[in-house]
């Protein structure tokens, strides 16, 4: 099973990135889940998503407090121990800023010990260029195909397809591939 918590704040899209990707994962044959965890539910407030992808039925609904990946939508929160907490060995920590990922390995020394793979991508900027808003959620959809590909780039640009308006869709699918394109990777 690889799992995938997403870290945002109320109006970022954290909630429906993790819904893409899921999607994206049952357009390949995969079961997966997506849903999401709220605090005080308003605009700015602490956003919490989650999705699970595996080739058996997924049966486990609870938070996840061990994943494989960690997608941070909102560039303050990325030192957060509570955001990084039981990120596993190996895993990957994909993040929305304009730091290189050295300079994150450099803040942050337990993600050399766990052999974190760090990617960034500044999908703020990204988002504001091509859609004028910060949605930053299919950017970081992008960032985080781009880093792992535990979903294909095609699947998701399928679900995207399917479920915005042509014309949205398609401002969503250049942000994806521009944050695909720019993606920064440092591997252990």
């Amino acid at each position: 099973m690889f799992e995938i918590r997403w870290h945002g704040r109320g109006g970022m899209g954290a909630v429906t990135a993790a819904d893409i990707t899921a999607s994206a994962a049952i357009k390949a044959g995969f079961y997966a889940l997506a849903f999401p965890e709220f605090g005080a539910e308003r605009r700015g407030a602490p956003v919490t998503a989650y999705t699970r992808i595996d080739r058996e039925v997924i049966y486990d609904r609870t938070p996840i407090t061990n994943p494989d990946a960690v997608v941070v939508l909102d560039p303050f929160m990325i030192t957060s121990p509570k955001v990084l907490g039981g990120l596993k060995e190996g895993g990957y920590l994909v993040a929305n800023t304009i730091k290189e990922p050295s300079e994150i390995l450099d803040e942050i020394a337990d993600l050399r010990r766990l052999r974190v793979t760090i990617a960034t991508v500044d999908a703020t900027s990204i988002a504001m260029n091509i859609f004028k808003l910060p949605i930053v959620n299919t950017a970081m959809i992008g960032a985080l195909v781009a880093a792992t590909h535990v979903v294909s780039l095609d699947n998701v640009i399928e679900v995207v397809r399917e479920r915005f308006p042509e014309r949205l869709a398609e401002a969503n699918i250049n942000i994806i591939n521009e944050s695909y394109r720019l993606l920064k990777v440092v591997r252990p």
